[in-house]
């Protein structure tokens, strides 16, 4: 059975077709995400448009940014990337447009359930997913299942405390998060501070042999693994599957798997940490498995 699939992200709209396993026709749209919610989900009905004139399929498979409830198929929470996101009833809108059945979820979420049906997590039923970029976000597999707590928002990893000093409360939710200091965003704003050419991951793995620069990134791998340190402690998984494309790069995760054992229990060592192995992908065969 084909199945349409998109993949909505602040930068861009990655759409297919999927069919037994395997993507094709694979595209990727601006989303214009500044021109807010109304304007992507217009966006997304183009797209879908644009593939019911090459192809027939009978249901739709959405992965998106925001916290998701795949019940209803609403953004329940969504920051300013998308302004007007949040309360967007996504699935009815899109049911009522093309008549077919239509599923939609988190995109970390989707992307963990790819990882768990053909990638890196296919071995594990208890795992957590992260991925880090923009900023820190997360999935937990629990029993061979999706996790998603009393509110479809559990994973929110981003906001686990590792800088408590660094509260302000009332200025903003994430001061003295995870994600302030580990995501790809706190790297390259470490590393502006030392040159200010570094404006991108890349440009700063580029330079990893230089010692000013290579210490801006272990620092870096050392919050990460505060966070992954709390998160294994709390959750007990078999695996922690790493994404995002700075984890394309082999230094971190070697880094990460030197250190990471002599912040937490013998208990755990069990633990396995994997890069994530479908890359942009994920999501996608992620919707296409809902």
């Amino acid at each position: 059975m084909a199945v349409m699939v998109l993949d909505i992200g602040g930068t861009a709209i990655k759409s297919a077709l999927y069919n037994d396993g395997t993507l094709t026709d694979i595209k990727e749209t601006p989303t214009q995400a500044a021109q807010g919610g109304s304007h992507v989900v217009n966006r997304i009905k183009e797209i879908i448009k644009e593939y019911q004139k090459d192809y027939s399929f009978e249901r739709i498979g959405i992965s998106t940014a925001g916290q998701v409830d795949p019940v209803r198929g609403e953004i329940i929470y969504a920051n300013e990337n998308i302004p007007g996101y949040m309360g967007m009833k996504i699935m009815d809108i899109i049911e009522q447009e093309f008549h077919m059945p239509v599923n939609i979820e988190n995109d970390v979420n989707a992307a963990a359930i790819g990882e768990s049906a053909f990638g890196a997590g296919k071995p594990y039923k208890e795992f957590v997913c992260l991925t880090y970029g923009t900023g820190v976000g997360g999935a937990i597999f629990a029993n061979g299942e999706l996790y998603t707590g009393s509110s479809y928002s559990a994973g929110e990893f981003g906001a686990i405390v590792t800088h408590p000093e660094d509260r302000i409360l009332g200025k903003d939710m994430f001061m003295g998060c995870y994600e302030k200091y580990a995501s790809v965003t706190a790297l390259v704003n470490s590393a502006l501070r030392v040159d200010a050419s570094l404006t991108s991951g890349r440009k700063i793995f580029e330079r990893i042999g230089e010692p000013k620069v290579k210490e801006v990134v272990d620092r870096w791998i050392l919050e990460i693994i505060y966070g992954l340190t709390t998160i294994i402690h709390m959750l007990n998984p078999e695996c922690v599957i790493l994404g995002g494309g700075v984890m394309e790069q082999p230094y971190v995760l070697e880094r990460l798997r030197e250190q990471l054992y002599q912040h937490i229990m013998s208990s755990y060592h069990h633990v396995v940490i994997e890069k994530a192995a479908l890359g942009n992908r994920a999501g996608m065969l992620g919707a296409a498995v809902l």
